[in-house]
């Protein structure tokens, strides 16, 4: 019982933390903050909100982040995740826009099938993480993180700019719905309800255009940011309360916000774009060399390219890697030593895990540390505590395939 209380007082501290790691009080210009449409429906839902990316948004609502987290993982959850930049890719050199820019082989997608990829700058660095889907509509739907909205538009805008200039037909369109994420086991009995499609035909990372209770043009795309099953549905904006309120009628759904978002993708070995990887980590270091297309590979064919391949053939200096400790939780910036005491990495990201009532965490380590049981240190709060390298996911991942 002891354990228990310790674990909601470590989750409390996480939460009074989120404002600083994933956001900022709204006291600090509020006025200048984007609203997604569903802002007026998460204060009448006592979301309490604060400031992500630019974007006002909720971190939890009247249930606890630990019951949010908990409900995810038992029934489902909603989250407004319209604050990501959705886009369109068309014309016949789609696929030759998007190839220059990421390391995936998008040519090889089906119809509407879509692949988590890496925007990488010449020296191999990570500029941003984000799922394409080759939709058989003609276009590439292309979903990335709203902290890069700006970095990301312009990438794709010039690229556009200069195909166009040598001939190429393509063009690029910002995709202005909303975005709700319904994530957790019951997920897809939620939406099936309110669907005419079958589901069961719809696999992870996988997508398809439908009327979803009523609202025509809805994208439904099997995949998400929790590890759980799930469904990600961009829906036009008018109709985003609607569609929210809509599922909120069935009991198994439950608001869920962004601390919840974050430990949940903690559990599941997710990244965080910023925290995690960013312009000074290769997709080898990132532990991510499975976004890189076999093709590509071999054709050497994409940004940054000769740096990450070379890495790929030989022994990266560090790797992201699980990290597991009993005491008080992990934080990023926490620094990682060897069992002698020497400093060798950092934290990036860490909490305590509702799940597994223990604290985990992500790192980088020099690659001779980086194997599954390694035993390490982490200092927190200017103590050394044990620590030891752990595989990820740390809670096993249940996306639905059809395998």
């Amino acid at each position: 019982m002891q354990r228990a209380v310790n674990m909601v007082a470590q989750l409390g501290l996480r939460l009074q933390a989120l404002p600083l790691a994933l956001g900022r009080p709204l006291s600090c210009a509020q006025d200048v903050l984007r609203r997604t449409p569903l802002y007026d429906f998460h204060l009448a839902h006592g979301g309490k909100m604060v400031a992500f990316a630019g974007w006002s948004l909720p971190v939890q609502y009247r249930d606890s982040h630990v019951d949010s987290h908990l409900h995810t993982r038992r029934h489902c959850s909603l989250f407004d995740v319209s604050h990501m930049l959705q886009t369109k890719i068309l014309g016949c050199d789609r696929v030759k826009l998007m190839e220059s820019l990421v390391v995936g082989d998008i040519a090889e997608l089906r119809p509407n099938q879509g692949t988590l990829s890496l925007f990488t700058n010449e020296a191999g660095g990570i500029l941003d993480d984000l799922i394409v889907t080759s939709t058989s509509e003609g276009y590439l739907y292309v979903v990335s993180n709203a902290g890069c909205r700006d970095k990301d538009l312009a990438l794709m805008q010039d690229k556009v700019r200069e195909l166009q200039n040598e001939g190429s037909d393509v063009s690029l369109e910002v995709v202005d719905n909303a975005l709700l994420a319904l994530q957790g086991p019951t997920a897809a009995q939620v939406l099936q309800a309110g669907v005419a499609d079958d589901l069961r035909k719809l696999p992870f990372m996988t997508s398809a255009v439908m009327e979803v209770f009523g609202v025509s043009g809805c994208r439904v795309t099997r995949c998400g940011y929790t590890g759980e099953d799930g469904v990600e549905i961009s829906v036009p904006a008018a109709a985003a309360v609607h569609l929210a309120t809509a599922l909120l009628e069935n009991p198994e759904v439950k608001l869920a916000g962004l601390a919840a978002r974050d430990s949940l993708r903690l559990e599941a070995g997710l990244c965080l774009y910023g925290s995690d990887i960013d312009e000074h980590t290769t997709p080898v270091e990132g532990s991510l060399s499975w976004t890189l297309g076999k093709r590509r590979r071999a054709a050497v064919d994409f940004p940054g390219a000769s740096v990450i391949v070379a890495q790929l053939k030989g022994k990266v200096q560090r790797r992201r890697v699980g990290l597991m400790c009993e005491g008080a939780p992990m934080r990023a910036h926490s620094p990682i030593l060897n069992t002698e005491g020497t400093v060798i990495g950092t934290v990036t990201s860490g909490c305590p895990s509702p799940c597994l009532k223990k604290n985990v965490a992500m790192g980088y380590v020099p690659y001779e540390y980086s194997r599954p049981g390694t035993p390490l240190l982490v200092e927190v709060r200017r103590k050394q505590q044990m620590a030891v390298v752990s595989k990820m996911p740390f809670v096993t991942t249940n996306y639905y395939t059809l395998k």
